[in-house]
């Protein structure tokens, strides 16, 4: 079977894409915008048409650029006479407005044809996951690591939306890539191939500083560890000048990527005036709140690299991860497991892991857990059995040795624990979107791990059996991920109790980030009993565009309760009801008490309260 699997493995990896191109695809067109698209996609248009980035400057211009430019050919009408270009601050959300819902615009072509873009970039993705692996550990590993990718519902889940999270993923993977190519051969090529993929995941998302720590520990060991070639009289000196020679060349590649970050900030906001750029500097940091030091310093850094427009594309990239640190320490509002606090949960990001991924997924890391734990256990055991016996043992030399020839994993393993640890101590609770980054890394270590493991097994049916048993159970993931379409976003496993449950635990971007007003609107066509309906809807999309009239705005302290229908997302559902600071009659805790008659996707619940029902709840 494995012989069939190599020699098909081009078909096999052309329908997988298919299969990932056609879901995404269709998902792009169903679902309705989602809360961060109504910034990304006018900001990302903007930079392209007035160049100037005066919209979201939160996250780099990259990702929102690629998604815009198939809108450059649709002649859209955008309003920058409006105050959400001429005088609001970062008026991103109310231009997203204008640019959808407001100008007569094709909404739902606008919006699907920038998502395109990134569908057809995470299958570039895909196909260099399966590169990597299938150089390191054969074609059967690599074949497995495109399916762990490629059938992993929540990659389909976000793959189709104009957010950074798939595309950090899939330039961090790159930039990691190109990095070890580096490290393990340091020609002047892979200086700069290595710098311009470094620039190409600093232009992506601002969570890619957190690659700088690995990479300047990597670039400090390997050499250290590298072999001494015999004839070398002075190993302290040949180890000192392969550590000058890897840090100074680390050196040019970081100023490589700086030099390709200033020339794209420059094309996408050489047009902003001065005085709006320092206007933006100031609302963020403001220079007059003397009780904070680093507001200050932050804001005279800033402000002085703005009086240059040498030096201003410089002051927008920094402002924008100056943004993302501010934002992370002050936290944001979530609800996880019957809590809303905008304090960080400890457990939220283990627990969002455990019941969003697939139980097949986490059966193999622990698979792949247990494979490494024994090797290196064993390892350890022959090491001081060896020296309880007396045996010769270079222990520097051993210990050398494993790090040289193991430099790759341990990078990639050291890169996970650190995103890991930041991510749960941070105060930053919205979603398992934001461990997107470690993702990749893991397909990578669980199928080396796996697959090395089975070919160091000698030929028999135990062999046979292990191929077998895996090959098994990544067609039942398979088969679980294609049953579960279309619901990726909000997919949840059998212990949370799958999609349609899932919100129980966790909201926001897990389960409710507004995809399924569309379906709304599709079930109300299908309802005609239905006239008017209350609706509290989280998202991007606009309903008076999609129900017209038969809405009423509605939110959770509205009262009266009135007779009839209600729509609400369950974003805002869970986030009131277990809000200890509202007060039962200024929540939906009334819902507590009835069940809901629908389900629109899965984020939407609708309760129909008539008279009866009414004089109950009151």
């Amino acid at each position: 079977m494995q012989e069939f699997l190599e020699k098909k493995y081009k078909i096999i990896i052309g329908l997988i894409l298919v299969f990932m191109l056609t879901v995404s695809i269709l998902n792009a067109w169903w679902d309705s915008a989602i809360f961060d698209e109504t910034a990304h996609i006018p900001a990302g248009y903007s930079y392209l048409t007035m160049h100037d980035m005066r919209l979201n400057p939160e996250h780099p211009p990259m990702i929102k650029d690629i998604a815009a430019f198939p809108l450059l050919f649709m002649h859209l009408k955008f309003d920058t006479t409006q105050k959400f270009w001429t005088t609001d601050i970062n008026g991103q959300w109310d231009a997203g407005h204008n640019l959808f819902w407001q100008e007569g615009n094709n909404a739902n072509l606008l919006i699907f044809l920038a998502r395109v873009p990134l569908v057809m970039l995470s299958l570039l993705f895909g196909l260099f996951l399966f590169k990597w692996v299938k150089e390191s550990a054969g074609i059967s590993a690599g074949l497995f690591a495109l399916s762990l990718y490629a059938f992993d519902p929540n990659i389909l889940g976000h793959n189709h939306f104009v957010t950074t999270d798939v595309g950090i993923a899939g330039f961090m993977l790159m930039a990691f890539y190109y990095f070890l190519r580096f490290v393990k051969d340091p020609t002047w090529k892979n200086v700069f191939v290595g710098g311009l993929f470094l620039a190409l995941v600093q232009l992506a998302k601002f969570s890619s500083i957190m690659l700088f720590p690995i990479f300047g520990l990597v670039t400090i060991i390997y050499p250290l560890v590298k072999k001494v070639p015999s004839m070398e009289k002075n190993i302290f000196l040949f180890k000192l000048k392969k550590i000058g020679t890897y840090l100074g060349k680390s050196l040019i590649a970081f100023t490589f990527s700086i030099i390709l970050v200033w020339i794209f900030y420059a094309l996408n906001n050489y047009a902003m005036p001065k005085d709006k750029l320092a206007e933006t500097i100031n609302f963020y940091f403001n220079p007059t709140d003397i009780s904070n030091i680093k507001n200050i310093y932050t804001n005279h850094t800033l402000l002085a690299l703005n009086n240059s427009a040498f030096s201003r594309p410089l002051s927008e990239y920094l402002l924008g991860i100056a943004m993302v640190f501010k934002r992370v320490s002050g936290g944001n509002g979530a609800y996880f497991m019957g809590q809303v606090s905008s304090e960080a949960f400890p457990a939220y990001f283990p627990t969002v892991f455990l019941i969003k991924e697939t139980f097949i997924l986490l059966l193999f890391i622990l698979t792949a857990i247990l494979i490494a734990t024994g090797k290196n256990s064993l390892a350890l055991f022959n090491y001081f059995k060896a020296k309880l016996s007396q045996k010769k043992i270079n222990s520097t030399g051993t210990f050398s040795d494993y790090l040289r020839h193991n430099i790759e994993n341990l990078a990639l393993l050291a890169f996970i624990a650190l995103y890991a640890y930041v991510s749960i101590t941070g105060n930053l609770n919205i979603g398992f979107r934001h461990l997107f980054p470690i993702l990749p890394f893991v397909y990578i270590l669980v199928s080396k791990t796996i697959f090395k493991f089975y070919k160091k097994m000698n030929a028999s049916v135990g062999k046979t059996a292990f191929f077998l048993i895996i090959s098994i159970l990544t067609l039942f993931m398979i088969a679980k991920t294609i049953s579960a379409y279309p619901y990726y976003m909000s997919y949840f496993n059998e212990a949370a109790g799958g999609p349609k449950n899932g919100y129980h635990f966790v909201t926001d971007s897990n389960a409710d980030w507004g995809q399924d007003l569309k379906r709304l609107q599709i079930f109300l066509n299908e309802h005609p009993e239905i006239n008017k309906i209350r609706v509290d809807y989280f998202g991007g999309a606009d309903i008076k565009y999609y129900i017209k009239d038969k809405y009423i705005m509605w939110y959770d302290s509205k009262r009266p309760l009135e007779a009839g229908w209600y729509a609400i997302s369950t974003n805002f559902l869970e986030g009131s009801i277990y809000d200890k600071t509202k007060k039962d009659q200024a929540s939906y805790r009334w819902t507590q008490k009835i069940k809901p008659v629908y389900q629109i996707g899965t984020s939407i619940l609708i309760y129909h309260l008539d008279k009866n029902t009414l004089s109950e709840l009151n």
